[in-house]
C-alpha cells in the first residue's frame, strides 16, 4: 500500500482512538490561537501534499516531492516576519502557508496547488515549475536541491546592513529585517553549504553585520544515505560567530519558543544563527521514490508513528483547546477544501508553447531615477589628477578602472566586490583606488570562495544594490558556475519576473599570458557561460570599447536587470603596440562618460570583399595585425569585432559580411565548444559557402615558451586567410 495511505490512516486511527504520542505541556505563554493556527497551516500543507499525488495519478500535476513530516516549519514562520526574507528548503510548504497567514489577501490553498498543476495562472512561476514562493510573502522561489541558495542569503543579509548605511534606490528590505534560509541535514555537507556558513561566521566574527538565521532540516537521511547520528550538531554547534539553537521539529509549541529565540537574537545582534530543527521524512524522497528498496520497514514504520501532526493535536488536546475529534475535523476540513480546489485548478491550462515557457528567461525592465552624473567638483574631487591624463592614450586596464570610478560616482548603489579588489586595487590593477574613493562599504575584499562572492552579489541585487562582482580568473569560474547557470540566471525564470537579480560580473580570462600561470591563468573557454539562457557575455578587445562597454552593462544591469559576464582579455590590459614595438597603436584615449556601444553594436575596420575577418578580444587584434600583410598581398580585408558574445549579434554580423566573397572566423577558443561553432552555422544557414574558422587546439595552455602553441596566431591567420581566398 502507498504509504502515503498508510500515514493518512495513521493519523485518522490514533486520534479517533485518542492514541497520542507524549510530550511536554508548552509554554503557557503562548496563546492558544496561535497553536490553533499553526496546526491549521500543518494540516494544509499535508493535504496538499496529499492532493498532490492525486493530481499527478490524474496527469494534472507534477514533481510532488512532499513536505510531509517537516510541518514543524510552520512554526519557524510564525516566529518571523512577513518582511524577512526567507530562501526556503523545498520541504518548506508549511512554512509558506502560515507566512501567507500573516499577510492579509493571500490564498495558499489555490496558490500552491496551482503551482503543483502547472497552470500558466501560477502566481509564482507562471507554470514553469512547481515551486514554493511568492512576492507578496518575500519569498523568493528555490528549485535547489543542494543547498546552492545559502550563498545569496548570506548577501542578501549583508545588503541589509549596507542599506541601512546607504539605501538602494530599490530597497525591498527593511532595515530591521532577518534573512532566514532553509536546507536539510544532507544539504549541510554539500560545499555550497559548507561555503556559505563559513562566509557568514567569517564576516561576523569581523563584526560586521550578518543578520541571517540558518534552519537546518535534519530528516536523518538524504535521499537513501543516513545522516551519523549527532553529526549536524557535531558540525555547527560551535562554530565561530555562529550561535546554535536546536529544538524538537515534531513539538510546534517547542519549535516556536526556541525558533521565536533564534530569530530575536539575529535581529537583535545582527550575528548569525543556525536553528537546528529534528524532523521525520515521510512518504519518501519523492513521489517515485520506493522508499522500501534501501529502507526497512521498522525504520519507516518508526517515522510514521512519530508524524508531527499526531504531536500538534496531543498539543491542542492537553491545553484543552481542541479535542481528538475537533482535530480530525479541522483534518477533514480541509482535506475537502483541497479536493474542491484541486478539482477547478485541474481545468486550468498549462504552458504549451516555446514562447511561452521562455517569455520570462529575459527579466522585465524597471523604472530608474534619471542620473546626470556628477558635478564637475564632485569629479574632479574623486578622480583628481587622473583627469588630466583621459585624453592621453592609456591601456585597457586603465580604462576600465576609470569607468568604473565614474559609474561608482554616477550611481551609489554599484558595489565592487571580489578577492584582493580593495586595497591591492585587483591582480592587474583595475580596480586601484577603488577603496579609497569610495571606501570599503562599496569596495569590498572578500574571502577566498567563488561561490561566496557570486552569492554575495546576487543577494545585495535582491535588495537594490547593482553588484559588480569579480572573478580573479576566468578557470576560478568553475568552483562557483552554478551560482550563475541555477541561481542567477534562473531566478526571473522561475519568478515569472517578479524576482531578479542584476549585476554585471567582471571576469579576467582568455589566453595569450607569456608563459604564465598556465591552463588556470590562461583559461580560454567560454562555454559554460554561453550554454547558460539569458545571460549576456561581453568581451571587449581595447580600452575605449570596454569603458563604453561597461558603461552599457551597467545600463542592462540597472535598467533591464539582466546578468551580464564582462571578460576582460587579460592578454590586452597592457597592450600598448600593434605592428611594432613603440607604435603605441593599440592605446586609446577614455572616451566621455556619457558615450556607451549599446548590446548588440559591433565594430568594422576596413571596406574590402575580399575577405571578412570576424573575431573579437585577442583575436581581433592579431585579426588587425594579419589585415595589413593580407593587404600587401592584394587581399582586400575588413575585420569585424564582434564585442558581445551572448546573444550573439547574428543580423549585424550577416549584414557587416552580405557583401564579402570568403568569410573567415578567428576564435582564441577551444576548437570544441567555442563561438566558431555557433558561427560557422550562422553563415551556413544564411547561404554562406566560403567560410572557414581559425581556432584554438582542444587543449590546455602550458606555462612557459610555448603558452600560445596552441593558439591562433598572427601567421596561422594569415595561412588560413591566404588559403580560403585561394581555393
Amino acid at each position: 500500500m502507498d504509504r502515503a495511505v498508510i500515514v493518512h490512516q495513521n493519523f485518522l486511527r490514533r486520534l479517533a482512538e485518542n492514541d497520542l504520542p507524549d510530550g511536554p505541556m508548552p509554554d503557557p505563554s503562548i496563546a492558544p490561537a496561535r497553536l490553533v493556527e499553526i496546526y491549521r497551516s500543518q494540516v494544509l500543507s499535508r493535504q496538499l501534499d496529499r492532493t498532490s499525488r492525486v493530481m499527478q495519478s490524474q496527469g494534472k500535476g507534477f514533481y510532488t516531492i512532499g513536505s510531509s513530516g517537516h510541518e514543524g516549519m510552520a512554526a519557524v514562520a510564525e516566529a518571523l516576519r512577513p518582511t524577512d526574507m526567507a530562501f526556503l528548503h523545498y520541504r518548506d510548504a508549511a512554512f509558506q502557508i502560515q507566512r501567507s497567514m500573516q499577510v492579509p489577501g493571500q490564498s495558499p490553498v489555490w496558490d500552491m496547488l496551482m503551482s503543483f498543476r502547472t497552470a500558466k495562472a501560477d502566481p509564482i512561476s507562471g507554470g514553469r515549475h512547481k515551486v514554493l514562493g511568492s512576492r507578496a510573502l518575500s519569498i523568493p522561489p528555490q528549485t535547489s536541491t543542494i543547498a546552492s541558495h545559502l550563498p545569496k542569503a548570506v548577501g542578501a543579509a549583508y545588503s541589509v546592513g549596507l542599506a541601512r548605511r546607504s539605501a538602494p534606490e530599490h530597497q525591498c528590505l527593511p532595515d530591521d529585517s532577518i534573512v532566514m534560509c532553509s536546507f536539510g541535514d544532507a544539504s549541510s555537507n554539500h560545499s555550497t553549504a559548507q561555503g556559505a556558513i563559513n562566509t557568514a561566521c567569517w564576516t561576523s566574527f569581523q563584526s560586521v553585520p550578518m543578520p541571517l538565521l540558518f534552519v537546518c532540516e535534519d530528516n536523518g537521511i538524504g535521499i537513501s544515505v543516513p545522516t551519523p547520528r549527532g553529526w549536524v550538531a557535531a558540525n555547527f554547534s560551535n562554530r565561530p560567530g555562529l550561535k546554535y539553537f536546536t529544538c524538537n521539529g515534531l513539538d510546534m509549541a517547542e519549535t516556536l519558543t526556541v525558533s521565536q529565540a533564534a530569530a530575536d537574537y539575529v535581529r537583535r545582534t545582527r550575528k548569525p544563527a543556525f536553528l537546528h530543527i529534528s524532523t521525520v521524512r515521510l512518504y519518501g524522497h519523492a513521489g517515485s521514490d520506493v522508499e522500501m528498496t534501501y529502507r526497512d520497514k521498522a525504520s519507516i514504520e518508526a517515522s510514521e508513528a512519530n508524524d508531527p501532526l499526531l504531536h500538534s493535536a496531543r498539543i491542542l488536546r492537553d491545553i484543552n483547546v481542541k479535542s481528538a475529534a475537533q482535530s480530525i475535523e479541522i483534518y477533514n476540513e480541509i482535506e475537502a477544501t483541497c479536493t474542491r480546489v484541486s478539482v477547478e485548478v485541474m481545468q486550468h491550462t498549462a504552458l504549451s508553447t516555446a514562447a511561452e515557457v521562455m517569455e520570462s528567461i529575459i527579466p522585465p525592465a524597471r523604472s530608474c531615477t534619471p542620473s546626470n552624473g556628477p558635478s564637475a567638483t564632485r569629479r574632479t574631487e574623486v578622480l583628481g589628477n587622473d583627469i588630466k591624463q583621459m585624453s592621453d592614450p592609456q591601456p585597457m586596464n586603465r580604462l576600465i578602472g576609470w569607468a568604473l570610478s565614474d559609474l561608482m560616482l554616477e550611481y551609489p548603489e554599484i558595489i565592487v566586490a571580489g578577492e584582493d579588489v580593495g586595497r591591492k586595487g585587483g591582480v592587474y590593477g583595475v580596480t586601484q583606488k577603488l577603496q579609497n574613493r569610495f571606501g570599503q562599504d562599496r569596495v569590498i575584499d572578500t574571502l577566498l570562495d567563488e561561490q561566496s562572492i557570486l552569492g554575495l552579489a546576487i543577494g545585495m541585487a535582491h535588495n537594490g544594490f547593482v553588484p559588480v562582482p569579480e572573478i580573479q580568473f576566468l578557470a576560478y569560474l568553475h568552483n562557483a558556475e552554478d551560482q550563475l547557470r541555477g541561481e542567477a540566471a534562473t531566478l526571473s525564470f522561475f519568478s515569472d519576473g517578479q524576482y531578479t537579480n542584476p549585476m554585471v560580473l567582471r571576469i579576467a580570462g582568455l589566453g595569450y599570458q607569456k608563459g604564465f600561470g598556465g591552463h588556470f591563468h590562461n583559461d580560454n573557454s567560454l562555454a559554460v557561460l554561453r550554454d547558460i539562457p539569458g545571460i549576456i557575455i561581453a568581451c571587449p578587445s581595447n580600452g575605449a570599447d570596454a569603458a563604453m562597454m561597461l558603461r552599457e552593462s551597467v545600463r542592462l544591469a540597472r535598467e533591464e536587470q539582466r546578468v551580464v559576464v564582462f571578460v576582460e582579455p587579460i592578454a590586452l590590459y597592457p597592450m600598448r603596440d600593434l605592428d611594432e614595438a613603440g607604435d603605441g597603436a593599440w592605446l586609446t584615449s577614455y572616451p566621455a562618460p556619457d558615450r556607451r556601444i549599446p548590446l548588440g553594436e559591433i565594430a568594422v575596420a576596413g571596406g574590402g570583399t575580399d575577405l571578412a575577418i570576424v573575431s573579437y578580444a585577442n583575436g581581433y587584434y592579431l585579426s588587425t595585425q594579419a589585415r595589413k600583410a593580407l593587404t600587401d598581398r592584394e587581399i582586400d580585408t575588413r575585420v569585424i569585432d564582434m564585442r558581445w558574445l551572448a546573444p550573439l549579434p547574428a543580423e549585424a554580423i550577416l549584414e557587416a559580411t552580405k557583401d564579402c566573397k570568403n568569410v573567415l572566423i578567428v576564435d582564441e577558443c577551444r576548437r570544441t565548444g567555442s563561438q566558431s561553432e555557433e558561427l560557422m552555422a550562422l553563415f551556413v544557414e544564411a547561404g554562406h559557402r566560403r567560410v572557414a574558422r581559425v581556432t584554438a587546439e582542444d587543449s590546455f595552455i602550458a606555462t612557459g615558451p610555448a603558452y600560445a602553441a596552441t593558439l591562433p596566431s598572427t601567421e596561422s591567420i594569415i595561412a588560413a586567410a591566404t588559403a580560403l581566398v585561394a581555393s
